[in-house]
């Protein structure tokens, strides 16, 4: 398989960059009971840059880490997501998507329909249907998301602190604008409110 470096576009909890070390190099994240094998190159993103890119998020299905509803990338909804991209190996990549399907890393997917057409289905599970977002300096953007969208599941306090706080990390933004931006989101919205988000936040 062909390892140029691509983009891994996270939209969730992998916004925090502490967490997302847990993915490369392995190990249990702070409040996590769940510990990451890592990937099989365990080096630290080449290089990581905060983005927007057109759709949005929601949280649907119940997440076995959290409870409650899981964030998931729409193209189709109105406005933009905030996220943040880490430059990775393909099998970097790779091994990112398959420890958040609970599977083991070696899994080479050549990706090339996604990166060709936009999208790929690598299973049914409810990260496996691969996105591809746009470029940066000539690398393929790509991230991951359900097969189809979900009805919506409200999350919970602790993984939308992990998010929000994600969000302030990345974007450099206040509690009220994360709070905001997370009680506007399909499955969020209704249950949580923008203030009552932002009391959660560090």
């Amino acid at each position: 398989m062909n390892d140029d470096p691509l983009w891994y576009v996270a939209y969730g909890s992998n916004l925090f960059r502490e967490r997302f070390h847990c993915y490369l190099a392995g190990g249990r994240p702070r409040g996590s009971a769940r510990h990451y094998t890592g990937c099989r190159d365990p080096r630290p993103a080449r290089a990581v840059c905060s983005i927007t890119v057109p759709g949005g998020i929601y949280f649907g299905h119940t997440s076995l880490t959290w409870g409650g509803g899981m964030a998931f990338y729409d193209p189709d909804l109105p406005g933009r997501a905030a996220a943040r991209a880490y430059l990775l190996t393909r099998r970097q990549f790779c091994d990112v998507l398959a420890q958040e399907m609970r599977r083991g890393a070696g899994a080479d997917h050549d990706l090339s329909e996604a990166l060709a057409r936009g999208r790929q289905s690598l299973g049914p599970g409810r990260y496996e249907t691969v996105l591809k977002v746009g470029e940066r300096a000539g690398r393929a953007m790509l991230t991951f998301t359900s097969p189809a969208p979900a009805p919506p599941n409200a999350p919970t306090a602790p993984y939308l602190a992990m998010l929000g706080n994600g969000l302030r990390e990345a974007h450099d933004w206040t509690a009220a604008r994360a709070g905001s931006y997370l009680a506007g989101r399909p499955g969020a919205r209704g249950a949580w409110t923008a203030r009552a988000i932002a009391a959660l936040l560090d």
